[in-house]
């Protein structure tokens, strides 16, 4: 890919960008979260020392209800009311007790799907597919952590191998969303001569359904769903989400979860102010994707700060979509998909070392803002080609 030297900014988003809603409901599956308007959802944070038994038992003494064990980092989510949080806050061996935030994903509306397309523009701006004769990510294995994934896309099912649904276990961890499928495609949409392909169109995906129907989602089911590729040797994990909340809970897993695998998120919709960077890709070991239009120009919609590593497409990106289907959606979702395809490739060509790999991915980025690294674009766009092959 020849570099070229642009910035500025561009339009439209569909990033789910968890945010912050003090006592607000979700739908559905996750309204389990608060029927007793006495009681909110916690998750108690205990030292090392504390096993989960041990959690159960300060837990029942001081009158909560536990919802789930949170190991990677020695936690509880938990029901309490006000008397059994003072109780639980005087207990040994407690460290402290974060708000189990609910989130919810900033939707825009779903555009007309195209005529059918095999290479959408992102995928081809980045120059993925001049490193398929060699490389197609066959086998490296790549979690959507999202609302799920249509588990019989056409376009998919193929390379989906796998997945959970934290929200409810009981549950498949199809998309009854779209968002999910969405990103999917633009990862590893199959290349079989209808509808879309993507960047790494052989990457093994598994589906991480931490989002609701409506894309609401609770903290705690994202940090389970990170143990999970934790325990299942998952490679790279895209999370099209994010909040404006730093809680140090969500802090704790990403530390843990980004020693085991290569993490890219979307930068967020907040633009076009400065260090507008959502969490978790303002955290230190994620990797913040921006997007771009396809002038290689910085959406006006999305967030920039010091925290931005890449630029990749986020402006009108056609992939695959829940019921079989196809879309066109925009956001800083789609662009962190494109990054977390060209890591799968990357790691096909043999480079695993997470660190080396972010090196990788920098060191052959197209510049597009002012020279070097910039707040807009980061180390500049994602070049899947020169990243993948050395070139």
């Amino acid at each position: 890919m020849k570099r070229s030297g642009i910035a500025i900014l561009l339009s439209l988003v569909l990033l789910f960008s968890l945010t912050s809603m003090a006592g607000a409901a979700i739908d559905g599956q996750q309204g389990r979260d608060n029927p007793d308007p006495g009681r909110e959802r916690k998750i108690v944070i205990f030292n090392a020392a504390v096993g989960e038994a041990d959690q159960d038992k300060i837990i029942n003494g001081a009158g909560g209800q536990k919802i789930k064990h949170l190991p990677l980092i020695n936690a509880t989510a938990v029901k309490l009311n006000p008397s059994a949080e003072k109780a639980l806050k005087n207990q040994p061996g407690v460290l402290r007790i974060d708000p189990d935030i609910v989130v919810f994903a900033q939707v825009k509306p779903v555009a007309p799907a195209p005529p059918k397309q095999d290479v959408p523009w992102g995928v081809d701006r980045i120059d993925a597919d001049k490193v398929w004769e060699d490389n197609k990510g066959s086998g490296v294995k790549v979690a959507v952590i999202d609302t799920g994934i249509d588990l019989d896309h056409p376009d998919l099912a193929a390379n989906i191998k796998g997945g959970v649904n934290t929200i409810n276990p009981a549950r498949s961890a199809d998309d009854d969303n779209g968002h999910g499928t969405h990103v999917a495609g633009i990862i590893a949409g199959l290349n079989n001569t209808v509808g879309v392909v993507g960047v790494a169109p052989e990457a093994s995906l598994y589906a991480v359904k931490v989002l609701s129907k409506s894309g609401s989602g609770l903290l705690s089911d994202v940090i389970e769903g990170l143990q999970w590729c934790v325990d299942n040797g998952i490679q790279v994990a895209n999370m099209s989400l994010g909040t404006s909340t730093d809680v140090k809970s969500f802090h704790d897993a990403i530390a843990v979860a980004s020693n085991h695998m290569v993490l890219v998120a979307a930068a967020g919709n907040s633009g076009p102010g400065d260090n507008t960077v959502e969490y978790p890709a303002k955290y230190e070991g994620v990797i913040a994707v921006s997007a771009t239009s396809s002038n290689d120009v910085i959406t006006t919609w999305s967030s920039r700060g010091p925290q931005v590593e890449l630029a990749a497409p986020g402006a009108a990106i056609y992939s695959t979509y829940k019921g079989g289907k196809y879309a066109t959606l925009s956001g800083t979702s789609m662009a962190s998909p494109h990054v977390a395809g060209t890591v799968a490739l990357i790691i096909s060509s043999g480079v695993t070392d997470i660190g080396a790999i972010r090196a990788e991915l920098q060191s052959t980025a197209d510049n597009l803002g002012n020279s070097g690294w910039d707040y807009l674009y980061g180390y500049g766009l994602v070049d899947a080609e020169e990243a993948a092959s050395g070139i």
